[in-house]
Formats: C-alpha cells, structure tokens, sequence
C-alpha cells in the first residue's frame, strides 16, 4: 500500500476518534473527552495532510469523511444504541463500495 493511502486510513480512523470523543464531552462540559477530541482531531487532520501528497484532494477527502462516517455511524449503533434499520446499513454499505471504487479508480 502506498504511504499516501495509509496515512488516509489512519486519518479516518482518528476522525472516527475524534467524533466519538466530541459526544463524550457533551458540548465540551467534560474536559477530558474535550482534550482528546482536539488531540485526534489535530492528529487526523496532519495524517490527512500528509495523505495530500500523493493522492488528489477530492478523493481524500471523500475516503476520509467516508471512513470517518461509516465507522462512526457503527460507533453510534454499537455503543450508542442508535438505530441499526435496513436502509441505514445499505446506504453505509453503499458508501464503503464507493470509497472502494474511488480507491480503485484512482492512479
């Protein structure tokens, strides 16, 4: 795997970090859920940055929100209790071929 596309994953992950810990904090009224969520983010945005490198803009970004969604979304479902309906899962199944597509499609 070039660096490029490890650095976008790792970027994903930690906005899947960092989205997670912005609900923990409740509006920023826990402090230290608040502290990691600056910490990840600005984690996540140089792992993305470094990404820029070697893939284009426009796909990063894509994969990165959509990394970023869908782990997010399984974050909410699983710890969260939110809802896990049908149409959810596919359209979340849906992104996943589309960030794969995007991988496969670009040079």
């Amino acid at each position: 795997m070039q660096s490029g596309w490890f650095y976008l994953i790792i970027a994903g992950f930690l906005e899947m970090g960092f989205t997670t810990f912005l609900k923990l904090s409740d509006n920023f009224k826990r402090p230290w859920y608040a502290v990691g969520f600056l910490i990840l983010a600005v984690f996540s945005f140089l792992a993305l940055s470094t990404s820029l490198r070697s893939i284009p803009l426009g796909t990063a970004y894509a994969v990165w929100t959509g990394i970023g969604a869908f782990g997010t979304a399984l974050i909410g479902i699983f710890y969260f209790g939110e809802s896990a309906d049908f149409w959810r899962l596919f359209f979340l199944f849906s992104l996943i071929g589309s960030i794969i597509g995007l991988k496969m499609v670009t040079p």
